[in-house]
């Protein structure tokens, strides 16, 4: 049974570009977010009551393997056919170095260096106009789904929003224009008090300063796991290594 066959067996498509959910002119990045993304999905310790789970990785990686190397993907791209010849492909090949290889362990640096050019960016404004639209204009909402957003950062972000209100990219939602005070004052309660206990914790644990901004963040996104991990992930996608791709000259077969 060739890629494509087992494709369409795992994915119910036998498409490349389907299965890791992008479409065929997709840069090398958007490729490599994609597979990073489906593969975080099936990746076997996420997925232990998956039985396909392992074979849905592999799969993926070979996937990737067809769409990362330039004359690999134009002849899929050409012919609908890969070469399951190419060294890429080897059966026997570890599929999971090869996903650490491209995708290695992010280190809190790497958080603090990603909050640094994240905060100010216009990717975080297109962040903040989007969970404003989504919530209309509940800063509860807001802050609790924007990437690294803390109980300082509510001016900054306030600003933001209302200079696009202003600009007339939003429309403006009452929830936002019209806010409470008591409600303002109940979220900065709340801030205050997850704060504190981030504090009582690291005392109790002897954690160091690192260890500190880690539970600090943990702590933050406590009501909200999943969205904690979406920003691991999101960490992962945009500082993974790009793998250097092989060229083969052989011919696919399906």
């Amino acid at each position: 049974m060739g890629l494509l066959d087992h494709c369409e067996e795992l994915f119910k498509t036998s498409n490349l570009y389907d299965v890791i959910g992008v479409t065929n002119d997709a840069s090398e990045a958007e490729v490599r977010r994609g597979y990073y993304k489906v593969s975080l999905q099936v990746h076997p310790d996420r997925s232990p009551g998956d039985g396909q789970a392992t074979a849905k990785f592999q799969t993926l990686g070979k996937v990737y393997a067809v769409l990362s190397n330039k004359d690999q993907r134009a002849i899929y791209d050409e012919q609908g056919i890969v070469d399951e010849e190419s060294d890429s492909l080897d059966q026997d090949r570890n599929w999971e170095e090869y996903w650490r290889t491209m995708f290695p362990k992010i280190t809190l640096q790497d958080i603090l260096n990603f909050e640094k050019s994240y905060k100010d960016s216009e990717e975080e404004k297109h962040d903040l106009m989007r969970v404003y639209e989504e919530h209309k204009g509940d800063m509860d909402m807001i802050m609790e789904n924007v990437l690294c957003a803390t109980q300082e950062d509510e001016p900054r972000i306030r600003a933001i929003l209302q200079c696009a209100i202003d600009s007339k990219e939003l429309l403006a939602h009452k929830a936002f224009t019209n806010e409470s005070a008591k409600k303002k004052s109940s979220r900065k309660r709340k801030a205050d008090k997850e704060r504190k206990e981030a504090e009582e914790m690291q005392k109790e644990m002897g954690l160091n300063s690192e260890d500190s901004l880690v539970a600090m963040i943990k702590k933050n996104q406590k009501s909200k796991e999943a969205g904690f991990n979406n920003f691991m992930d999101n960490l992962e996608a945009k500082y993974c290594k790009k793998r250097p791709s092989s060229s083969s000259g052989r011919k696919g077969k399906k």
